[in-house]
Formats: structure tokens, C-alpha cells, sequence
């Protein structure tokens, strides 16, 4: 099993002083955590693509490509690459380039995105949100499996038998991003793509149907099940002890939860929901390493997941604690969840 960290690189005022840092020095902090990721044995570290000021990365790309040449051993990858606002020839590109520099440890996680600001910057009609996502997924693996590619769709000009370069030394590994919809697990399932699951709260047990339904499609459309990687993604944060990391974690959740789902009409975010979320067998991976590594534990029991990411932080928190929450997660918790897991085996 893999453990991994992602970050939205989120840019937004401290709720205790009110400061805001520039989305440029949020950008350079990303860069030391992967560097410090990295030194500590993390196994994935991913970067999400937004057009929004509250988050600093629109390229994920050129952000890893500036990991790869300063770490030697972590997977680096999108979390997620926006594909249906994104010409999938550079994007192929722009993932073998990093590919190369990091030789051989980039990643791609494709996606239609969680908000639609791509669509009007890029000039593109919301309204064909899901025919723009299949066409260029399409076309994406066409490039990733074909020197040589000749394609055509409705939704981009034509390629007729014309050149992807650079190549990349092995297929360059690309999955697809679920946020809980069946059909978009299918869909996965019968391409044999590995996918990642994003687990925004809610029972973890009761999640396990999407890895159920993955894997029964995919047997079914004759994938390898050893090609089939099937990891989570959830909001968390985790420090030494557990109630510190809550009263720590709290105001940052509250004002992120309130700023972004304000907007879409939800209520305000309480202490009282926040402590129930976190509260053994729930989605929110917040707590001391024990707490944590227990929710890891319960994911891979009921999911049988190969990778847990844990996105952190959410909003912009104090950067000496936030390096301090990576290396409680990579130096406590996964040498506990692997401890646990070769007990029992």
C-alpha cells in the first residue's frame, strides 16, 4: 500500500490574523513540502488545477516539473488536471516532460474539475461539460498509446497520422478522478484506468460500493486486475496529539468550508459537525497519528485501497505547521498503518 499527500496550494486569509499570502510565496511553499515529502519516504505527492483566486496552481504541470529536478525518489502527479478545458496533445506532453526529468515518476489525474471557471477562460461551452471530458480523454490515450495519432471529434479540429513527442520511456500512468458518480466508475472500469476516489466526509464503509462496482466492471470488461489501482483522496490533518490537531485544524476547515460552500448555499460550519466528521468511521482524517492510521486501516479493510492520499492543509495555514503535519504523517502514521498491516498479515 502507497501514502501520498495533495494540496490545491490554497491562497486565503489566515482566520486569525487576517493575513493573505501571495499565491507566488503559496507556490514555493508547495515546492519545499514535495522537497520535504520526498526526504521523508512519502510515496506520492499530487497538485490540483484551479482558476479561482483562492487556490495559487493553474498548471500543476509546471509546478511538478519544478519538484522533479530538486526529488529523487516521490511520484509526482496532478490532483486533478481539468482535461475538458485542456488540449490533451500538451497535456500528454507537458506530463512526458516531467516524465523525463524526474525519470520515470510522473503521474496523471484526469478530471472534469469540481468548478467550471476553466470553461468561460478558455472559451469553451459548459454546456457539452461531459462531451468535452470523453473526446479529449480519448484522444489522451490515444497519444499516450500512439507515436502516431489520427483522431476526430465534434468538440476539437482533427489529427491525421501526425507525431506526439516527447515519448515517454514506459506508458505514462494516467488515472481518473471519481467524485461519486456511478457512471464515471464504469466508465473508468471498462477503459482500465486506475482511478482515485474522492472521499469529501460521509461513512467510509459505505464507499466501498464504488470499489465493489470498479472492480466487477472491470472483470467483466477483462482488464488486468494487477493494472487496476483504486486510491482515495480525503480532506485531513494530523499532528501528535489529537485533540491539539482538531482545536489547530478547526478555524482553517470552517473558513474553507464556509468561503467556497457559502457560495452554493450551505450553512455555516460548526464545531459540533466538524467533531462529527472526524469522529471514528467518518470521511475527515483529522486527528493524532493512531486516529488516523485507524481510518486508514478501515479504508483498506472495506475498500481494499492501493493508496491513501490525505489532501492537506485546507486554507492557507502557517507553513512551519504545515511541514510539521507532513512529517507527522510520513515519520508516525504510515510506519504505524504498515506496522498494523504486517501484523495482521
Amino acid at each position: 500500500m502507497e501514502f501520498g499527500i495533495s494540496t490545491f496550494a490554497d491562497v486565503m486569509p489566515d482566520p486569525h490574523t487576517g493575513v493573505t499570502i501571495s499565491q507566488a510565496e503559496r507556490i514555493r511553499q508547495v515546492v519545499d513540502d514535495i522537497v520535504l515529502a520526498d526526504e521523508l519516504g512519502v510515496d506520492f505527492y499530487g497538485v490540483g488545477e484551479h482558476h479561482r483566486p483562492e487556490f495559487a496552481v493553474s498548471s500543476p504541470a509546471i509546478v511538478l516539473a519544478a519538484a522533479a529536478g530538486k526529488t529523487k525518489h516521490i511520484t509526482l502527479g496532478s490532483a486533478v488536471t481539468v482535461l475538458s478545458t485542456s488540449d490533451p496533445i500538451r497535456v500528454y506532453q507537458d506530463f512526458a516532460t516531467i516524465d523525463a526529468i524526474s525519470n520515470g515518476r510522473a503521474e496523471l489525474l484526469v478530471g472534469r474539475g469540481a468548478f467550471t471557471e476553466s470553461f468561460p477562460l478558455f472559451g469553451f461551452d459548459l454546456n457539452q461539460y461531459d462531451l468535452l471530458f470523453d473526446e479529449r480523454l480519448e484522444l489522451l490515450l490515444k497519444a499516450r498509446d500512439n507515436e502516431f495519432v489520427t483522431w476526430k471529434g465534434k468538440t476539437r479540429s482533427p489529427i491525421d497520422n501526425l507525431g506526439v513527442y516527447p515519448r515517454t520511456e514506459k506508458p505514462l500512468n494516467i488515472s481518473m478522478a471519481l467524485g461519486g458518480s456511478r457512471s464515471t466508475v464504469m466508465k473508468a472500469a471498462k477503459l482500465g484506468l486506475p482511478v482515485v476516489l474522492a472521499m469529501l466526509g460521509g461513512n467510509i464503509v459505505d464507499f466501498s460500493n464504488y470499489a465493489t462496482l470498479y472492480r466487477a466492471v472491470a472483470q467483466e470488461s477483462r482488464h488486468d486486475s494487477d493494472q487496476l489501482k483504486f486510491s482515495v483522496q480525503a480532506h485531513g490533518f494530523v499532528l501528535n496529539d489529537n485533540k491539539e490537531t482538531a482545536d489547530t485544524f478547526f478555524p482553517y476547515i470552517q473558513y474553507y468550508r464556509n468561503h467556497l460552500l457559502g457560495e452554493r448555499g450551505f450553512p455555516p460550519y460548526t464545531r459540533d459537525e466538524f467533531d462529527y466528521a472526524r469522529s471514528p468511521g467518518q470521511g475527515l482524517f483529522v486527528g493524532g497519528p493512531e486516529e488516523v492510521a485507524d481510518k486508514i486501516l478501515l479504508l483498506r479493510k472495506h475498500l481494499n485501497i492501493d493508496r491513501f492520499i490525505i489532501q492537506m492543509p485546507l486554507a492557507t495555514m502557517p507553513h512551519d505547521i504545515v511541514q510539521e503535519a507532513i512529517s507527522v504523517y510520513a515519520t508516525k502514521v504510515i510506519p504505524l498503518v504498515r506496522e498494523k498491516i504486517e501484523a495482521e498479515d
